[in-house]
């Protein structure tokens, strides 16, 4: 069990409609049953004055990200549409900080940088770094979906940019694209230095 306190971040990565709903048009298989746990750790975390942070893909309904317009995911978390918003049972913390990622049609697999989908061009931060570096946050905990990606990608980026990164393994389901793809991505994060809870 995580002890959480003022020095660290909850980390909730897109526990939105189009993942987290079985009828999303990129749900991810058991995405709905991690809530409950989620929002526990959401509880123990606003209690201990932890910060707590949602990210969101926030699209345009247009973007080389979409298979339609050449990239290889299905439309999804258009921004200001019913897979955008968060799970309507997940616990939203009044004093969170969120961070919506995408909306200029860049990939934003991390909560913290974004770049376009050709893999050219500068990475970009979502501002979230700088959120986190002014509020003395030393470690993130990390919760959401999906491990191959969005968690994956926010975990590792954490690590790169000298945070003690936890993610608590219970809390997080993989889109496995290629089976086994969610057990690998948990290998790779141990390998950079993430803990699993």
């Amino acid at each position: 069990m995580v002890i959480y306190d003022t020095s660290t971040a909850l980390v909730i990565v897109d526990v939105q409609n189009d993942f987290a709903d079985p009828s999303g048009s990129l749900a991810v298989k058991g995405g709905a049953e991690i809530v409950p746990l989620i929002n526990a750790e959401i509880e123990r975390a606003r209690a201990s004055g932890a910060t707590i942070v949602y990210t969101q893909d926030w699209h345009p309904p247009s973007t080389p990200h979409f298979a339609k317009d050449g990239g290889v995911w299905p439309v999804h978390c258009v921004a200001e549409t019913w897979g955008s918003e968060l799970h309507p049972d997940l616990a939203v913390a009044a004093e969170a900080v969120f961070t919506r990622k995408g909306a200029g049609g860049e990939d934003g697999y991390s909560g913290f940088t974004m770049r376009h989908p050709s893999g050219e061009g500068e990475e970009r931060s979502t501002g979230l770094e700088e959120v986190l570096r002014e509020r003395g946050i030393e470690r993130i905990v990390i919760v959401g979906l999906a491990t191959d990606y969005c968690v994956k990608e926010t975990s590792l980026d954490a690590v790169r940019l000298g945070y003690r990164a936890i993610v608590v393994s219970a809390a997080i389901r993989a889109v496995d694209l290629r089976p086994g793809d969610g057990d690998r991505s948990l290998a790779e994060l141990q390998t950079a230095g993430v803990e699993l809870e």
